[in-house]
């Protein structure tokens, strides 16, 4: 009978180390005039966050709020597809009230906690995108540029290769790109 080694109890130390290198991380700063894949999250690195379309939309905050984050993507359980985004905004803004209204919750009985993701979630026809192509070969200066365009908080990163599937592998958070610019944004101002 082979014996195995017993697992250890106690986390081992160890010193006298001379050379560590630089864990390739994320930014804290970076620079307007930077590639624009310094301030996307790369969902190739990184995990993306899910919600279910069927999780109530209070769930769905709780989640957000555990985690720390502010936006999830809604995917299908059964089809691994996604089939939108929900922000903390669209949860605790209007667009509860504006659901339960266009469904005549005063007749039907249905309450804030009946609301689904699904019923409030932005569906990926709507998204509006930037191709991963595009991200290479942009600063960052033109990301906010988009932010400004438009008037969206996040926006989605496909792969589009010709003749596959559209493939999610990344997001600009405004919210990110503000926090990672400042400095620069701010040294422009006083230049």
């Amino acid at each position: 009978m082979v014996q195995q080694k017993p697992k250890p109890t106690v986390l081992q130390t160890f010193s006298e180390i001379t050379n560590v290198s630089v864990p390739i991380n994320e930014p804290w700063q970076i620079a307007l005039t930077d590639q624009a894949i310094a301030a996307m999250t790369d969902f190739r690195v990184s995990a993306l966050f899910k919600v279910s379309p069927v999780d109530t939309i209070d769930e769905a905050l709780q989640k957000m709020k555990v985690a720390g984050l502010r936006f999830g993507f809604v995917i299908d359980a059964k089809s691994e597809k996604i089939e939108g985004s929900i922000t903390s905004y669209d949860i605790m803004g209007e667009k509860p009230m504006r659901y339960l209204q266009s469904v005549g919750f005063a007749e039907g009985g249905i309450t804030h906690k009946d609301i689904l993701v699904k019923d409030i979630m932005e569906k990926v026809s709507d998204w509006v995108i930037v191709e991963m192509k595009n991200v290479e070969i942009t600063t960052v200066q033109s990301v906010l540029d988009v932010f400004q365009k438009t008037g969206r908080t996040h926006i989605p990163v496909l792969d589009t290769k010709e003749g596959s599937e559209h493939r999610l592998c990344g997001i600009f958070s405004s919210s990110k790109v503000l926090r990672l610019t400042e400095y620069a944004r701010s040294k422009a101002t006083k230049a």
